[in-house]
């Protein structure tokens, strides 16, 4: 078995991993609600109890005392979403450093290999977090996203392992690209962050579509302001490097084409993208646009970042049009 052959085993293993990841976070987040709404219900009816004069024990708890919150139950279905996260991630990795020996450069050179390093830096962010503070809840959703990104990269952005064009052989595809594929990363847990505070916002508002049973489990989800600042802290951090990006991007086109900006489809998208969140980190710094505002902001930059990364490389025709899908092309 050959090494590349062998790299896309283990991206196929990875998505497995994650698959079995996305169902028990779901099942810990389905668990977490039901056990919540019991002991609420038990509290308010031990409340509503009336209370014999003598008839507490020294044991028991005073007549008007709060209730005793229950015990943490054991989430080992939590345990196991972790577990095969972190062996997903491993195995990505792994996957990743395979293709770059078989091709024999930095593996992130075209659409495919953006795919899985992006997939990638994503789950690095959600694990990373994770060491820091409880983010379970977005579990589902990294996992689900990560899944549907490995599965696409397989079955549509795949290209066997080859060199890049002379354009792109230069220490500039590590960096720039290498920032690129880090921010795309934490922008994508940012997204996921600000899709949760607009249900969670939703739902405590009344919507009636949220209301459902289905839709319980957006209770276990933090309030809408913890979300949000969670957002913006990701989302300011993608930014810095987005700008880096774009700056190393300028010099890179000056060095193999003696100009740092020519309108190309990639360089005026990539401008878009930085437009749109310096907007948002605008308007929500020094406007007070916060709530769902500065959700719907993180949304349509999201939307604009898988446009650059897409419909940019499959539409457009320019000098960064390396999806790698025609001809045997590589992608920048």
């Amino acid at each position: 078995m050959q090494i590349a052959e062998l790299s896309v085993l283990l991206v196929w293993a990875a998505a497995t991993a994650l698959t079995i990841a996305l169902v028990a976070f779901a099942v810990d987040l389905g668990r977490r609600t039901e056990e919540r709404v019991e002991a609420r219900a038990e509290a308010h009816a031990e409340a509503r109890t009336p209370v014999a004069v003598g008839a507490a024990s020294s044991s028991g708890p005073a007549p008007g005392a709060p209730a005793a919150e229950p015990a943490a139950p054991r989430r080992r279905a939590a345990g196991i979403a972790m577990s095969t996260t972190w062996l997903g991630t491993a195995l990505l990795l792994v996957a990743i450093v395979l293709r770059g020996l078989a091709a024999g450069r930095t593996p992130w050179a075209n659409m495919y290999e953006f795919t899985l390093v992006g997939t990638f830096m994503a789950l690095a962010v959600f694990l990373g977090l994770n060491v820091r503070r409880d983010v379970r809840f977005l579990g589902p959703f990294v996992a689900g996203l990560s899944v549907l990104f490995l599965v696409l990269g397989l079955n549509v952005f795949y290209v066997a392992a080859t060199g890049v064009q002379p354009a792109l052989q230069n220490y500039w595809l590590v960096i720039h690209v290498g920032v690129a594929i880090s921010a795309t990363g934490i922008f994508t847990v940012a997204f996921v962050a600000s899709v949760l505070q607009l249900l969670r916002d939703s739902r405590d508002s009344g919507a009636p579509y949220l209301q459902r049973p289905g839709f319980r489990w957006l209770d276990r989800v933090p309030a809408p302001m913890s979300l949000e600042a969670l957002s913006f802290r990701l989302n300011a951090v993608a930014f810095v490097l987005w700008t880096f990006t774009i700056i190393g991007g300028a010099i890179w086109a000056e060095h193999a084409w003696g100009r740092y900006w020519g309108w190309d489809p990639k360089e005026v998208w990539s401008f878009v993208v930085w437009v749109v969140y310096a907007a948002y980190l605008h308007a929500r710094t020094t406007r007070g646009w916060d709530g769902r505002r500065a959700a719907w902001f993180v949304v349509v930059g999201y939307a604009c970042v898988l446009f650059n990364f897409t419909g940019v490389n499959l539409i457009f025709n320019g000098k960064h049009s390396y999806s790698g899908l025609d001809a045997g092309t590589t992608a920048g």
